[in-house]
């Protein structure tokens, strides 16, 4: 079994190998210094031969001797600051450690790169109740390049690690640090000891090809534009992977969002990118939205019933109505997450992944890819606009009832895509384009309650049924589903005013300047 534990740890270089700690007391707040003696680790590091995890600042690594010896694979979360997930000694990578490398390594397979031997002295720092406040360790590292094909390059040194221990304040990493470089230490130009190693074993590399310079800023085509942002979602999608596989909140929504915003981009931009290549791709990103979608609209779904329930008086609350959509939310969310993860696990995804990397690399550009952004990327932005205006105008024209649902419904899809395509166009467009995105935001959330309503109808309907059949009044589950139906009806009021707002004379005119 895996655990994970927040890693918050900086590090420290000297110009020499003779490398002595100042005296720490004198750190505000550091009481007294244990030394702990010296521990013997023998780490080896897994990646593939083209170093995709190091490229992404992830390590994994098989390590021996020392407190916590075992596999320990580390993603970045802010500068100095790692989730460190553990899990016990075995031969191979654990499956709870594979499954989180997945969207990066794919079918390729993990080998041990680098072998860094380490002794490594420790002393912890302690208040004035003896509590620990932070490890701080010499690591004396000699590293060794593993791998075939690539020759045997040692290096070595001498660094200083400072580990925050858990629920101290970070203010502390400051003090100790103004003393370290009072003693002539300076913070490591490597991340990690990893990176270091990769940086000084790596193997003497030929001339290197003439690369063409970037675009100059203003000068990039609508394909440079487009491109770039379409690379910014594939690799969230990768990063997001692992995430949603730890269920860390919010990265379903996330990942959801990053295969619709590139979606929705083939469509805006198909005078870009040829549709003939890109709709089967659009297809297949739908599908994996379809498939994140079923976890994240349970959660909100939860959330709101949650939120309804708890702003009603206790006398209105008949039956175990917390108690029953607790069970109901408990069962779907468990099927939810058991698919979606088997969805991540799923050759058809990999291969999604594959199909995107592959399309990236080679774009099945369109002769308007090579105009200047001006020309092009306002024109698609309009023209989701006028998609979303036809759409609205329908529904507006609808008497309350199922077929306005479902124009409000569409409506709100397009406005997802008008919003979509201005903030696409905002590195290109700036603040035209970021005021649009608001305006289509604001209509995009009027139609997104409506919907909400209509999913959370049906719900409820559900459970008042459920309830009715155990015995249970359903009287609570009645009143909670007209509250839904005043809200349905409260956005349908709402909807031409904000419309009006959003369409204010003068939009065009702004974008196409």
């Amino acid at each position: 079994m895996a655990e994970t534990k927040r890693e918050i740890e900086r590090k420290y270089e000297a110009t020499g190998d003779d490398v002595r700690l100042p005296d720490l007391t004198k750190v505000t707040g550091v009481a007294g210094v244990v030394d702990k003696g010296v521990a013997e680790l023998d780490a080896v590091y897994y990646d593939t031969q083209d170093l995709r995890l190091a490229a992404d600042s992830l390590t994994l690594r098989r390590r021996t001797g020392g407190d916590d010896a075992g596999w320990h694979l580390k993603f970045p979360v802010a500068t100095g600051i790692r989730d460190e997930i553990r899990a016990p000694l075995s031969p191979d990578v654990p499956r709870t450690l594979a499954a989180l490398l997945r969207s990066r390594v794919r079918d390729t397979q993990l080998t041990p790169v680098v072998r860094l031997l380490s002794s490594r002295h420790v002393r912890h720092l302690l208040d004035g109740d003896g509590t620990l406040l932070a490890e701080v360790s010499v690591d004396a590292v000699r590293a060794e390049r593993l791998g075939p094909g690539v020759p045997g390059a040692t290096a070595a040194w001498t660094e200083v690690e400072v580990e925050l221990a858990d629920d101290v304040d970070p203010d502390l990493l400051d003090r100790v640090e103004k003393r370290l470089r009072k003693a002539g230490l300076c913070p490591s130009h490597s991340a990690s000891k990893l990176a270091r190693a990769l940086a000084e074993t790596a193997p003497e590399a030929p001339d290197a090809p003439v690369v063409e310079k970037a675009p100059a800023a203003g000068k990039a085509t609508a394909g440079d534009h487009v491109l770039g942002y379409l690379r910014a979602q594939r690799d969230a999608l990768v990063d997001l992977d692992p995430a949603v596989r730890r269920d860390l909140p919010d990265s379903v929504h996330q990942m959801r969002v990053a295969t619709r915003r590139m979606r929705s981009a083939f469509k805006s931009y198909g005078k870009v990118l040829d549709r003939t290549v890109t709709d089967p791709v659009g297809e297949e990103l739908k599908w994996l939205a379809g498939e994140l979608g079923v976890d994240r609209d349970q959660e909100v779904l939860t959330e709101r019933l949650q939120a309804r329930i708890a702003a009603l008086p206790r006398p209105l609350l008949l039956g175990p109505v917390r108690g029953r959509l607790r069970i109901w939310s408990v069962a779907r969310r468990s099927g939810s997450r058991r698919k979606t993860l088997a969805v991540l696990d799923s050759k058809r995804y990999l291969a999604l992944l594959d199909t995107l990397d592959a399309l990236l690399e080679g774009p099945p550009l369109r002769p308007a890819a090579r105009r200047p952004v001006a020309q092009v990327v306002p024109k698609a932005v309009l023209k989701d606009y006028d998609r979303l205006a036809g759409r609205i105008a329908h529904a507006l024209e609808l008497g309350p009832g199922g077929p306005r649902d479902l124009a409000m419904h569409d409506a709100r899809k397009a406005a997802k895509r008008a919003r979509y395509a201005a903030e696409a166009a905002k590195p290109a467009l700036g603040a035209p384009a970021k005021k649009f995105a608001q305006r289509m935001k604001a209509v995009q959330t009027v139609l997104g309650d409506h919907q909400d309503s209509v999913v959370a109808r049906e719900a409820l309907r559900g459970l008042a049924i459920q309830a009715h059949l155990a015995g249970e009044s359903s009287f609570t589950w009645g009143l909670l589903y007209g509250q839904e139906v005043a809200t349905a009806a409260d956005r349908e009021r709402e909807l031409p005013e904000v419309w009006r707002r959003a369409s204010r004379p003068g939009l065009r005119e702004r974008l196409l300047a």
